[in-house]
C-alpha cells in the first residue's frame, strides 16, 4: 500500500510540475501583480486596512445570507437553532463592518493582536518542550514566538493608530511573499532544466 501511495504522490507532482511549466506565463503575470499590490497596499496601509475590512464584510454578510436561506431550507434538520445562529452571527458581523468599516479595522487589528500574543505564547512553549528533545529547530520556533509578542506588544502599544496602517502593512508583506514565490516558480519552471 505505501508503493502505491508513493507512486499517487509522484504521479501528482508530475501532473502539478507539467502544469506550471506549460504555463509559467501565467504565474509570472499573476507574482508580477501581487507584488505590486503588495508594494501598493504597504504605500497606502490605510487604504488597504480599510479595503481588507470592506471585503471581510462583505464576505461574512453573503456566508449569513446563504447559512440563512440554507437554514431556512433545512429546517427540520438537527441543529437548526445553531445554524440559524451561526448564519444570523455571520449577517451581523458582516453587516457591522460594513456599516462602521474604521470602527471594524480596529476590532479586526485587535482580533490580530490577539491571535499574535496566543501564537507567541504558544510558539514559546512548543519551542522550549523541542528543546527538550533536542530538535534543531527549536531555536527558530522560539524566535517566531517572541516576534509574535514583539508585534502584539507594538500593535496594542500604538492603538488607535496601528489599526490605520496594521492589516494594511502585513496584508502587502504577505501579497509580496506569495508574489515572490510565485516569480521564482514560474521562472524556475520556464527553464528547460528542470
Amino acid at each position: 500500500m505505501a508503493m502505491n501511495q508513493t507512486t499517487d504522490v509522484e504521479r501528482v507532482a508530475t501532473a502539478v510540475s507539467a502544469t506550471i511549466r506549460k504555463h509559467w506565463v501565467l504565474f509570472l503575470v499573476e507574482g508580477i501583480l501581487l507584488t505590486v499590490l503588495g508594494m501598493l497596499a504597504i504605500l497606502l496601509p490605510a487604504v488597504a486596512s480599510l479595503a481588507a475590512t470592506l471585503i471581510f464584510g462583505w464576505l461574512l454578510l453573503l456566508s449569513g445570507a446563504m447559512g440563512l436561506a440554507t437554514t431556512i431550507r433545512a429546517r427540520h434538520a438537527p441543529g437548526f437553532g445553531w445554524s440559524l445562529a451561526s448564519a444570523l452571527v455571520g449577517l451581523v458581523a458582516g453587516g457591522l463592518l460594513l456599516a462602521q468599516p474604521v470602527q471594524g479595522t480596529l476590532s479586526l487589528t485587535a482580533v490580530l493582536i490577539a491571535f499574535l500574543i496566543a501564537e507567541g505564547v504558544v510558539s514559546i512553549f512548543y519551542a522550549t518542550e523541542h528543546r527538550k528533545g533536542f530538535s534543531a529547530g527549536w531555536g527558530w520556533m522560539l524566535v517566531s514566538g517572541l516576534l509574535d509578542l514583539v508585534l502584539a506588544v507594538i500593535l496594542l502599544a500604538g492603538l488607535p493608530g496601528t489599526a490605520a496602517w496594521a492589516l494594511g502593512v502585513l496584508l502587502g508583506v504577505n501579497m509580496i511573499v506569495g508574489g515572490a514565490a510565485l516569480l521564482s516558480m514560474s521562472l524556475q519552471a520556464r527553464s528547460p532544466a528542470q
